[in-house]
């Protein structure tokens, strides 16, 4: 089998669920879905039942915009409760989420772990002289604001920095208890690593886009590639040795072929080889 990857499909555009048909069949592969597919269950949807066919299995962790609670769209529940409802609405395609067993597939020859994630942003990815408690109000200084402080919320948390805190205290334990025998491939929709977020155009706006606490899991859980999305700046990046692939497609204006042109098949780095 080979292993895709691809993120921020963003089906919310007419253009991006036009295009989607374009992705080719690949019956013996699988297909990483790495957040941002919608804000609606019925862009879910779409995409499964598109993508579903065409893969033998796909994968799916949860972006930002998934997690919306937009009322006037018919997306009404919030935080926890929206996430297992998507974590059921995928179970019901068949599609492999953060609260599954992680499976053990052969990828290049080699026994990996694919580890779906699910984790958030604490507001870390900010200068040490900016407290935490002014973070967003620094990013809104240069006319930057996140669209999650308005509709992401975080129920029954009292807030983010929490639900991003429990959610990788979670993880934290699950992938220690696979004992670092098999290299990983770790899917998360916001990068691992402060490091990897470069955003010329919106540099503030890097306190959406992860937490500290994973700075070092690449090391720790054994990575062999870390595949993420959310800046919508596709690259291939290497740290000690692992790659980092972001992976996304975006909005219709920041793609020109077709989405299928735009899949990354996820390679193992040559660490993995080592481990």
């Amino acid at each position: 089998m080979r292993l895709f990857a691809l993120s921020d499909l963003h089906l919310g555009h007419e253009a991006n669920r036009c295009a989607l048909s374009s992705i080719r069949t690949r019956p013996d592969d699988w297909l990483i879905l790495a957040g941002d597919v919608g804000e609606k269950r019925a862009h879910l949807r779409f995409a499964f039942e598109t993508l579903g066919p065409r893969f033998r299995q796909l994968v799916w962790v949860p972006g930002n915009h998934e997690l919306w609670t937009i009322p006037s769209i018919g997306e009404e529940t919030r935080g926890q409760c929206r996430y297992e409802e998507l974590i059921d609405l995928c179970r019901s395609y068949g599609v492999l989420t953060p609260e599954d067993p992680y499976p053990v597939v052969s990828l290049g020859g080699a026994d990996v772990i694919i580890a779906p994630l699910f984790l958030l942003y604490d507001y870390s990815f900010r200068p040490s002289d900016v407290a935490l408690e002014q973070a967003v109000e620094w990013a809104e200084e240069t006319g930057v604001l996140c669209t999650d402080e308005l509709l992401l919320h975080v129920d029954p948390y009292p807030g983010i920095v929490d639900w991003c805190h429990a959610r990788c205290a979670l993880t934290e334990m699950r992938l220690a208890r696979q004992g670092g025998a098999l290299p990983t491939v770790l899917i998360n929709h916001f990068p691992l690593r402060e490091s990897l977020v470069r955003l010329p155009s919106i540099p503030r706006f890097s306190i959406w886009c992860g937490t500290r606490r994973t700075e070092n899991w690449h090391l720790r859980f054994n990575a062999a590639v870390v595949v993420s999305g959310h800046l919508h700046i596709r690259s291939t990046q290497y740290c000690d040795g692992v790659r980092f692939e972001e992976v996304s497609l975006g909005y219709p204006d920041q793609w020109s072929r077709t989405p299928d042109d735009y899949l990354r098949e996820i390679v193992l780095s040559e660490r993995a080889n080592r481990l």
